[in-house]
């Protein structure tokens, strides 16, 4: 039996094409079930996230059928081929671990990616579309994952893309947002850290808006921000300095006209928009027009490479750790046998999982 890891990433794709693979979290697991069945999968579990879309799986067939399998995914005709990794067994075990632990993430070290990847495996889990192996993976990876983020500091102060997109704000909008006027569109999980961020930036006006207004008076009531009804959100528009739009919509929310319409009736005042959403929510002919300052994620990649850097430091660690959690699980040591991957400088016995904690993995693929 193979493991295998195959997908696509910020790393291989734009957001042009990962948007067409995105799947709505309420159709993941029955997604993955007709994945399994079409690719002859014994276990499966799959990742969507604005930045990746990969499935994790065991089986006893060629993994030449993976292409075909992911192709599925594709909301329209696309070549995968160019954007496609395939990584089997032992690598594929390592993969889970580095995007578990954010190694892999676009922002090196970032914490949200770990709640995802456990999301995904739950949701497997709870569809029993996991078993023994794919079980024991999971769980691994996020052994390591904690131990990486105990002993050290590839997480701590880390930036989320959200947090690149309001330092972003800042750079431009202007370092004082006390006076500043920001509108959410969005009131999920992103929509929220990006309104937090603002508090805690102290703009002086956050409006909420989102198609349920029921949500957005809940997030604007919570974060003492203004709901604002997702029909009246363009009228509201004509006075903010930015607009960050982090929805779940699978098209376009604001389109060419509508803020073509919207900068006549602000007489062409600087508007800044930031697209966090994949399918993008801004249609990206709108940085067309003058006076509009439109980024999606990908355009905060660069910014976002800026604050990894000290944590680039940690890198070499972590993947110590990783690679002695990998060495236990694939070869159980003997006794008097030493320990791998010795590293820097002092005693780095932390790096070792010991033994009796840890099962093996791959005898059981």
């Amino acid at each position: 039996m193979k493991l295998i890891a195959a997908g696509i990433s910020h790393k291989t794709a734009p957001v042009e094409l990962r948007e067409q693979l995105a799947v709505q979290l309420s159709e993941v697991a029955d997604l993955a079930g007709y994945l399994k069945c079409f690719g002859h999968f014994d276990e499966i579990a799959l990742l969507s996230t604005c930045n990746r879309v990969e499935i994790y799986g065991t089986t006893r067939q060629s993994i030449d059928n993976i292409k075909p399998v992911l192709q599925l995914i594709s909301s329209e005709p696309v070549d995968l081929g160019p954007h496609l990794y395939v990584h089997k067994d032992a690598n594929a075990a390592r993969h889970l671990f580095r995007v578990t632990a954010g190694l892999d993430s676009m922002m090196l070290g970032e914490t949200e990616i770990t709640g995802q990847v456990k999301n995904a495996y739950e949701t497997a889990r709870t569809a029993g579309l996991t078993g023994r192996t794919l079980n024991r993976l999971f769980q691994k990876a996020f052994q390591a994952t904690k131990e990486i983020r105990t002993r050290t500091r590839i997480g701590r102060g880390a930036v989320s893309i959200k947090g690149a997109a309001v330092q972003l704000l800042e750079k431009i909008v202007g370092p004082d947002l006390s006076d500043k006027s920001i509108m959410v569109l969005g009131a999920g999980q992103v929509a929220e850290h990006c309104v937090r961020l603002l508090v805690d930036k102290g703009v002086g006006s956050i409006f909420v808006s989102n198609r349920s207004f029921d949500r957005a008076i809940d997030l604007a009531t919570r974060c003492g921000g203004d709901a604002v009804c997702f029909g009246y959100c363009l009228f509201e528009m004509r006075e903010v300095d930015a607009v960050i739009a982090a929805t779940s919509s699978a098209e376009p929310l604001l389109d060419h006209d509508d803020i073509a319409h919207l900068m006549t009736a602000r007489h062409n005042r600087p508007l800044l928009l930031i697209d966090l959403s994949v399918p993008r929510n801004i249609d990206p002919t709108v940085a067309t027009l003058q006076g509009v300052s439109l980024y999606n994620i990908d355009d905060l990649e660069e910014r976002a490479r800026k604050e990894v850097r000290n944590r680039e430091r940690e890198l070499s660690v972590c993947d110590a750790i990783i690679d002695a959690h990998l060495s236990v699980l694939m070869d159980k040591p003997r006794p008097g046998d030493k320990r791998p991957y010795p590293i820097g400088r002092g005693d780095r016995s932390w790096l070792v999982p010991r033994p009796n904690e840890l099962d093996l993995l791959l005898p059981a693929i």
